[in-house]
């Protein structure tokens, strides 16, 4: 595989800016497409776009010539619109990117998935964890909106993945909250991370979200890595750091918040409570940023 253009969709956000920066540094020509002015000013092309719309997305694909996109540009969480909108974004957007990328032989298409998709912060029941760690095979069990489209944006990216006359490299990548630097040390290394804290944390960084969280730089890294990789078909990947949010032990978040989990394997120290060996196997990547480190 040699890609040399790729493309981001909602570059304009935070995560999306980030990606443009990591793919600008590794020597790769970048496209923006996003909705309304740009606000970054990484990219070297920047296309206004509602990926809502078949024919615009598209054209954008078409217009700037990409070897691979790199799909961020969704509703980010079932609060600020109503559900209908947020079904459709997530789903209909990825679904006009799958199409629009294999009717012009892109190479690879990675799409935002969520941590949601397992069933996750969002629901108010609490997350389904049969066995730990939790690999990418673990049932999916969401009832929120923005969960239950992700899965399906992941199900609808299985199907494009299994026909036989695409050669396309198609990723999901399921991100939990994905903070920059400074809010990995104001809520993390600065805050009261004990075991009693744990008990009443915030939904995204405690039990609903098994205590996982990504550094913003390896979130870059991981979505320029898959749209690097080459195999057949669709993959899902966990997205997450390589350690939980919890300052004890990962044994003894286990033993407080998931007793009743089958352990199908071992756990040291502050280990994460997923299983990332597929995205290390895969597309070669493992996490290098701890919030321990600051």
């Amino acid at each position: 595989m040699s890609l040399s253009t790729i493309a981001v969709t909602g570059g304009n956000g935070k995560i999306g800016r980030a990606i443009l920066e990591d793919l600008a540094t590794h020597g790769y020509e970048t496209v923006n497409i996003s909705r309304g002015k740009q606000r970054e000013e990484v990219s070297d092309t920047y296309i206004t776009t509602d990926l809502l719309d078949p024919g615009q997305t598209y054209g954008a694909l078409a217009m700037s010539e990409p070897d691979a996109v790199i799909h961020m540009g969704t509703i980010p969480n079932p609060y600020s619109h109503q559900e209908y909108r947020t079904y459709k974004s997530n789903t209909m957007s990825a679904m006009h990117l799958l199409e629009a990328s294999e009717a012009l032989g892109l190479e690879s298409c990675c799409l935002a998935s969520s941590i949601n998709a397992m069933g996750a912060e969002h629901q108010v029941r609490p997350p389904q964890v049969d066995y730990l760690p939790i690999d990418e095979a673990h049932p999916r069990t969401p009832d929120d909106v923005y969960g239950i489209a992700k899965h399906a944006m992941e199900t609808t990216a299985d199907g494009f993945g299994r026909r036989p006359d695409s050669n396309m490299t198609i990723s999901t990548l399921r991100y939990p909250w994905v903070p920059d630097e400074q809010e990995v040390i104001e809520n993390f290394a600065e805050a009261d991370r004990s075991m009693a804290a744990l008990k009443d944390d915030n939904p995204w960084s405690g039990r609903d979200v098994m205590f996982s969280y990504i550094h913003m730089a390896d979130a870059a890294a991981l979505a320029r890595k898959a749209v690097e990789a080459n195999y057949d078909g669709h993959e899902s990947f966990w997205a997450v750091a390589g350690d939980t949010t919890a300052a004890v032990p990962t044994t003894d978040v286990i033993t407080e918040f998931f007793p009743k989990a089958e352990l199908r394997g071992d756990f040291t120290e502050y280990d994460t409570l997923f299983d990332l060996s597929k995205a290390k196997r895969l597309l070669g990547w493992t996490p290098e940023h701890s919030w321990r480190d600051y």
